[in-house]
């Protein structure tokens, strides 16, 4: 199946090439308006209205001009609380933050893995610091941190089995602002999370081939009102 868009009055040419389980939203084609000139990969999440913790996912390349759908429209679960207003998220609220943020890099549970990020395998020494007391807030650290509390990056289940750093909050840091934020697999379908954006297993692989960092990737969340 092929469906072409075209958008007119300032705004891109876009072109839907994939048959897709979900529809596609209106709203990820007006998303693509925002994304940054530098970047010739995107990754769109798009909330449900009606659930505060589902989403949507779609993959989209400029190899020119026009943004191209690759793949499937797939489902997510984001933050219990839904996704937050821009410069609004705040560590521990529940929400996904919304904005454009970059993605450089990847971790999981494996050796090697088919990405085109700065990948890591992680171990039980890799930890992610979410205190906003420590200077090593929302750093990823290989040692035992000087914090409060923080996340250990090899769990016991395999949420993180493939992740994605979602480049929130990165670069500058601001303390409070939230932290470990990724896309990563998910538990089920009916299961929110903290902040970060989660997909089946088989989806995120499929993510984690695709994005290539010479492509300049970035992830848009849209909060639900704009």
């Amino acid at each position: 199946m092929r469906l072409r868009r075209y958008l007119t009055a300032a705004a891109v040419a876009v072109t839907v090439t994939a048959c897709t389980y979900l529809p596609v939203k209106e709203s990820t084609i007006a998303a693509l308006k925002e994304l940054p000139a530098k970047s010739r990969q995107a990754v769109i999440v798009i909330p449900d209205r009606r659930v505060p913790y589902r989403a949507t996912v779609t993959l989209w390349e400029r190899p020119q001009e026009a943004w191209q759908m690759t793949g499937k429209v797939m489902a997510a679960t984001v933050g219990r609380r839904g996704i937050a207003p821009r410069d609004s998220k705040r560590e521990g609220d529940g929400r996904t933050p919304s904005g454009t943020f970059d993605l450089q890099r990847a971790f999981g549970y494996a050796k090697d893995a088919d990405t085109g990020l700065d990948y890591r395998m992680v171990s039980t020494y890799d930890f992610w610091v979410d205190d906003p007391t420590s200077d090593q807030y929302n750093r990823w650290v290989r040692v035992k941190p000087e914090a409060r509390s923080y996340e250990t990056l090899r769990r016991d289940d395999d949420l993180y089995k493939y992740a994605v750093v979602v480049e929130y909050n990165t670069d500058p840091i601001v303390r409070g602002a939230g932290s470990a934020i990724f896309l990563h697999v998910w538990k089920d379908g009916e299961t929110a999370t903290a902040g970060c954006i989660a997909l089946q297993e088989d989806h995120v692989k499929q993510i984690f081939g695709w994005l290539d960092a010479a492509k300049k990737p970035v992830i848009f969340i849209r909060y639900h009102d704009q």
